[in-house]
């Protein structure tokens, strides 16, 4: 997959923003996890003073093949585009929680087996009327992954080209743990069945028919030989697209948000292709998603909040971005020792 080189962010500002947070009118470290954000939104922008503009959501809607069986998940397929209309009327939690935070919100349309009518917030991107059953054959094929991908930067690039520079990701797909859970065994090579989780409210028996489904399903597609052929194989549309618009999210210098375990998921993919793309990338939750915290941990990273959430929708993100605004505001508004004229020695 062609994709353009991501460079890591630059130091060249460290230790000058790392003066600056450390000037500020309070105790070294007193503002925790909110001086290391405003030290990687510094360096992500190159500059001293960072800022969040025109923060949005995209949230990507996908229907899966293995969701029409019914095995693997309690809710069916057509909750899938029934949630897409919820978005769309301003009902769902993500659309309550980027009213309130004054988040753009796009939905994007990456293959719902349904045919919407055009709606202003709607973005036609899609692939198919879902993806296939991968208990029979890979999810999509090479072109529809790299469609996929491609179209996923591209909805990035149409909202930086509007003024967003801080960005995060929800999804939306009946099925889409399942997905999830055989990406992250695949790029973690933890056991898939340690990665599976109740998704949408599956009960321990559907639990535990769902794990055993994942496993054969794993064992029918037993080495894919890339990230691409891994996302293509076990992926949905809209796991594509995320993967596609983290990509171009950090190869533009955009703060990226990450969501849950299925847009982590769709960052395993990345950064499998890029490692770098996590320099960009604050993490918001840990999800209640069995095989999240995993995720996080393969990762390195620690996720700013830890409130058991477990919707998807980018929720977590849109709860997350009021943070990094926080970051910023302090590291451009608070008073230095100096400004205040207050002595920063101790005695």
């Amino acid at each position: 997959m062609s994709q353009r080189t991501i460079p890591p962010i630059s130091q060249a500002l460290k230790v000058a923003l790392q003066d600056k947070i450390d000037q500020k009118t309070k105790p070294p470290g007193s503002l925790g996890r909110l001086e290391s954000i405003a030290l990687q939104l510094g360096l992500i922008q190159d500059t001293l003073t960072p800022r969040i503009n025109h923060p949005s959501i995209i949230v990507f809607a996908g229907d899966h093949g293995i969701a029409a069986e019914g095995i693997v998940n309690p809710f069916p397929q057509a909750v899938t585009a029934q949630m897409v209309y919820n978005f769309l009327q301003g009902g769902a939690a993500i659309n309550v929680f980027c009213k309130q935070h004054n988040l753009n919100l796009v939905v994007v349309d990456a293959g719902v087996n349904h045919l919407f009518p055009a709606h202003e917030q709607l973005r036609d991107r899609k692939i198919a009327m879902g993806t296939q059953n991968f208990r029979q054959m890979p999810a999509m094929s090479l072109d529809q992954c790299r469609l996929a991908v491609q179209a996923g930067g591209e909805e990035v690039k149409r909202l930086h080209e509007q003024g967003c520079n801080t960005i995060g990701f929800g999804e939306m797909g009946i099925g889409n743990t399942s997905s999830a859970a055989l990406l992250m065994s695949y790029f973690t090579r933890i056991p898939v069945a340690d990665c599976t989780g109740a998704g949408t409210g599956s009960n321990i028996q559907q639990l535990t028919q769902k794990k055993a489904i994942l496993q054969q399903v794993q064992a029918y597609h037993p080495s894919p030989a890339s990230a691409e052929q891994a996302l293509a194989t076990f992926g949905g549309f809209e796991i594509a697209m995320i993967c596609g618009a983290i990509l171009e999210a950090a190869s533009l210098k955009m703060a990226i948000v990450i969501d849950g375990f299925i847009v982590t998921a769709a960052l395993l993919a990345a950064a499998s292709m890029q490692p770098t793309v996590k320099d960009y990338c604050i993490f918001a939750h840990c999800s209640e998603e069995q095989g999240h915290k995993a995720m996080l941990d393969f990762l390195q990273v620690r996720p700013l909040l830890q409130l058991d959430l477990r919707l998807g929708e980018g929720t977590g993100a849109a709860l997350a971005i009021p943070l990094l605004q926080s970051a910023a505001a302090f590291l451009n508004e608070m008073a230095s020792f100096s400004s205040a004229q207050i002595s920063n020695r101790t005695i």
